[in-house]
């Protein structure tokens, strides 16, 4: 499966059929990750994440993270049967909770990519987390961000990918993300004491095969994305890999 910067800036009017799948299979992975009965939750992810609502919805207690200075995410249409609070601090460190005080740690929309160091953050996630507790990360991949290297030319960055142990690629729009292969993502959270559930790319089906079918069949859409949720397939395809861990 090809990966390329279409990921991160896309001009492709196709572009929107396969937004709304990848956010459909987003918050359904998401769903399926939540846990029983009403819990505490605290949500670290980016800032186009809809993961605070989604949980909030399904009746669990939700701490949004936001950066200072950032607007929260409108929850406009959704119906929060939980109870949802918002907190503008500094992502990267989680000092203000209490050891051992949540449920579970949702770190949608690239977080721990969009953190250099995060190995920092993820030991900070590991100690807010209850014996039991688990976190839901999403990342970008090797896949993605060789893709990425490739596009701007950078042969030699790209020839280190595979021997490198941490993979720091320059985005179009002047950011540095942090790439990883399952791997080096099963290690950077084993080492901070956590058990990894599974490790699984986010989308199996390609841009084109997604936006190919939903323009022979726009009713397919719900099948479609039953389909992806079901998929097996190894770790070394699609642009962002999503890990589950246990405390």
């Amino acid at each position: 499966m090809r990966a390329s910067t279409s990921a991160v800036q896309d001009t492709d009017p196709a572009a929107d059929s396969y937004s709304r799948f990848h956010a459909a299979v987003s918050r359904a992975q998401l769903t399926t990750w939540l846990p029983h009965g009403s819990r505490l939750l605290v949500d670290i992810s980016g800032p186009s994440a809809r993961a605070a609502e989604v949980a909030a919805c399904a009746g669990h207690s939700v701490l949004r993270v936001v950066e200072p200075g950032t607007p929260a995410p409108p929850g406009a249409g959704l119906e929060v049967t939980g109870r949802l609070g918002t907190v503008a601090a500094d992502a990267s460190g989680l000092e203000f909770l209490a050891d051992g005080c949540a449920d579970g740690v949702i770190a949608e929309d690239r977080t721990l990519s969009r953190r250099i160091a995060a190995e920092a953050l993820v030991g900070e996630i590991a100690r807010v987390l209850r014996p039991g507790g688990s976190v839901l990360a999403c990342v970008d991949s090797l896949t993605l961000g060789m893709a990425v290297l490739a596009e701007q030319h950078r042969w030699p960055h790209l020839v280190d990918v595979p021997n490198a142990d941490v993979v720091l690629v320059p985005w179009p729009d002047g950011t540095i993300t942090r790439c990883y292969g399952a791997e080096q993502l099963r290690e950077l959270f084993t080492g901070n004491g956590l058990h990894v559930s599974w490790i699984r790319p986010r989308t199996v089906f390609s841009r084109r095969t997604v936006s190919y079918l939903l323009a022979r069949d726009p009713g397919s859409f719900g099948r479609l994305v039953t389909a992806e949720l079901s998929a097996r397939s190894d770790d070394s395809v699609g642009n962002q890999l999503i890990i589950c861990a246990r405390r």
